[in-house]
């Protein structure tokens, strides 16, 4: 099981960037994709998760409004499509998933749970 986050960069404030959170070794349309970011000195963030089935999105709240989730399962792959980037935006984002737990219809915190299985980071750097 391997999940490779990419898409990270900089960018100026107000600009956008799209993730991507590769998965190999399991299909990724029975498992929900959780993506996370933490900063130097913060503690982990939950920014966004994607159920399996019916592909349900939740979002943090630093997140809501301007990031999007979405996978493309024939891809095994999910995306975060993030606008409108901010200042306090800059942190190391990864995915990880529930995998080998398979959920019907979670809440938001029954998607972030159990996500035990992460990737490498992508690091996001927002400045002018």
């Amino acid at each position: 099981v391997q999940l490779q986050a990419s898409g990270g960069g900089l960018v100026q404030p107000g600009g956008s960037l799209r993730l991507s959170c590769e998965a190999s070794g399991f299909t990724l349309d029975y498992y929900g994709i959780g993506w996370f970011r933490q900063a130097p000195g913060k503690e982990r963030e939950e920014i966004a998760c994607i159920t399996n089935g019916d592909s349900v999105t939740y979002y943090g709240d630093s997140a809501k409004g301007r990031f999007t989730v979405s996978r493309d399962n024939a891809r095994n792959t999910v995306y975060l499509q993030m606008n409108s980037l901010k200042p306090e935006d800059p942190a190391v984002y990864y995915c990880a998933t529930d995998f080998p737990t398979i959920k019907v219809l979670p809440t938001m915190d029954g998607c972030y749970y159990g996500m035990e299985h992460r990737g490498k980071g992508t690091q996001v750097t927002v400045s002018s």
